[in-house]
Order: structure tokens, then sequence, then C-alpha cells
């Protein structure tokens, strides 16, 4: 996630917000989602995640920093994982790549790309439910390597799994009815540069994308959440759309029952999370979003945010929650409706 700088730590003291939202039930989402989505979320599991990350998070990507080789290495990971899983790219050919010059990011930075992953809807392929998280992280100084394992390694291989999952069900003849965008930004750390390039330059109408899912930090626990692990913080899930807020609650309710934390959707809150991650770039454009993200912790920005520190099952029921919503928005008749 994009640090932030201007707020200094004196300020940033709450009360735990965990389900402050009520369930609106004259606005009941009447789920379709059902025991077949269960047989395609229970292949996200806590030992490939485990696997991927202690990859991903290694010496290998070098910190993973915006134009960088360790990001080229990491693009080519997440382009290979795509391919030997069948997951096809938009561009109906073999360029999981879209390319961003120095010109639309920042003149110190080499060119540098979003990763994109694609399956096509059954009924409804021109609309697009949109998965992301960025996939770069710090780099690497002469005293060692930012390893990013939770910012924002965890929503990069949650995505992988989530991805394998729809995959699976496309495979078995229960393909999302709209289309599925998986979408690895670039550039989060320098300022939101790969969302914000891809916002002004997007693959697929902005008009047609129904909704943006996004996973920034979710496989570890903050120091608010020690004694009671079992949730995910929400943010801007009723910011636009109050039948996306109620649709998120129900699934939530039905498969996962985690505890909904939305201290930081409060627009007073001064880390102003709503605004410091890729989602928001899809927000700006009157696009309804999801931001999942477990809070920030002793490592966070530092040379210590490895994989051994990971909460692999936590991080598993985080990544399925998006993995059933998803399902429920591609799935419904009707797209998720802008609040007036």
């Amino acid at each position: 996630m994009r640090k932030l700088l201007l707020i200094p730590f004196t300020l940033i003291v709450f009360s735990c917000g965990s389900n402050t939202h009520t369930l609106d039930k004259s606005l009941n989402a009447d789920l379709i989602t059902n025991a077949v989505a269960t047989n395609y979320a229970n292949t996200i599991n806590t030992n490939d995640l485990k696997t991927l990350l202690y990859q991903f998070a290694s010496d290998k990507f070098e910190g993973r920093e915006t134009g960088e080789p360790g990001q080229k290495l990491a693009a080519e990971y997440l382009k290979a994982f795509y391919i030997n899983h069948k997951i096809k790219s938009p561009y109906n050919n073999d360029n999981y790549f879209q390319t961003i010059p120095t010109s639309n990011l920042k003149p110190d930075l080499n060119p540098s790309e979003n990763v994109v992953a694609f399956i096509k809807g059954t009924e409804k392929p021109d609309e697009i439910v949109v998965i992301s998280a960025h996939y770069d992280h710090l780099g690497k100084t002469d005293t060692g390597i930012y390893y990013g394992a939770d910012d924002d390694g965890s929503g990069t291989v949650a995505i992988l799994e989530i991805a394998e999952a729809f995959q699976k069900a496309v495979d078995e003849g229960n393909g999302p009815k709209r289309s599925i965008l998986f979408l690895h930004f670039t550039g989060e750390e320098k300022g939101l540069l790969g969302s914000k390039y891809y916002s002004e330059y997007p693959i697929f109408p902005l008009d047609k994308t129904v909704t943006d899912l996004n996973i920034d930090m979710i496989g570890r626990v903050d120091n608010a959440h020690i004694n009671n692990t079992n949730y995910v913080y929400l943010i801007g899930s009723d910011k636009l759309s109050k039948e996306l807020h109620v649709l998120s609650e129900e699934i939530n309710e039905k498969f996962t029952q985690l505890n909904l934390d939305y201290t930081y959707n409060d627009e007073n809150d001064p880390n102003r999370f709503y605004y410091r991650s890729d989602h928001y770039n899809f927000a700006k454009n009157n696009i309804p979003i999801i931001f999942y993200f477990n809070g920030t912790h002793k490592d966070y920005h530092k040379m210590t945010d490895t994989p051994d520190k990971i909460n692999y099952d936590l991080l598993s029921k985080r990544a399925k929650l998006v993995f059933y919503t998803a399902w429920e928005i591609a799935n419904r008749e009707n797209r998720i409706a802008l609040t007036n």
C-alpha cells in the first residue's frame, strides 16, 4: 500500500468499528451463490497460498520495485501462472502485459507493466468484474530487500488462487455470466500509477465495468485485533452502491463469517485509506468498489515484511470472501446499481 506521509502518528487513535453497518433487509440481495460456488471456493487453500507467497516474496524478485529487474521477473512469474493454468489474456493472444511508458509514470522510472488475465462471461461478456491487487513493492537497498509479503504479496497470490478457482468453474461448465478481469497493478507504491494508467487507457470501457474488488494486505493481524483475529477491514463498499454493501455483508454472513470492520471507512478517519490504494482510480470514475485490508502492523514498509509472518488460514478465508463476492456479482441477473 502507498504510504501516507502527511499525517502524524499521534493522530491515529480510534475505537474498533466492527460491524457498525446494520444490514438493510429491504435491499436483500436474494443471493444466488450456493454449493456450486463453495466447491470452487474450497480450492483456495492455505498450502497453495503459502507455496505461492514464499516464491513471490523471495530474494529472486528483489522487492519488485517499479520498472526494475525484480518487478519484471515478478510480471513474468504472474504471466507464467496464468498460461500454466490456461487462463487467457484479454488481448486474445499471449500478451498478458499492459505496458506503461515512463511518460505515464515518473521521469526517474523505467517503463513498467500491469499484468492482466481474463475469463470471458457466458451470458453478459461485455460487463466486467475487476479483481485487483498491486504486485510492486519497495525494491532493495545495500542493506537488504523489502520483501512485501503482506504488502501486497498477500493480495497478489490471493488473486492467483481466485483466478484458478474461477477457471476450474469454467472447465466444468460453470463459468461466470459476466467477465472477470484479474488485474495486477504496477506502480502503486509510487502513487497508484498503474491503476491510474488503466483508468485512463482501460482495456474494457469503464462504463461496462461493474465493480472493482481490490485486495491490498490481507495476510496479517493488526494490533486492534490481537484477541480476535477473525476479521477483515472493508473500505468503500457503501460509498457508491448501497446494493454492493448489502450484498457483501450477506455473502459474508452466509459463507465466511468474518467480522467486518468499518473503522477505516469513516470519512473522518485520518489515515484516508480509501484514497491510498488502487481501487480509488475506479471509484473516482463512479465504479463501485470494495477494498479488503488487514490494517498496518510493525513490519509495514519494512524489510521484515516476510512470508513466515503471514497467517495463511486467515489469508485463505479472506480470499474466499472476495471469491464468493465476485461470484455473486458476476452471476446475478442485474448488475450492481449505483446509489442515486
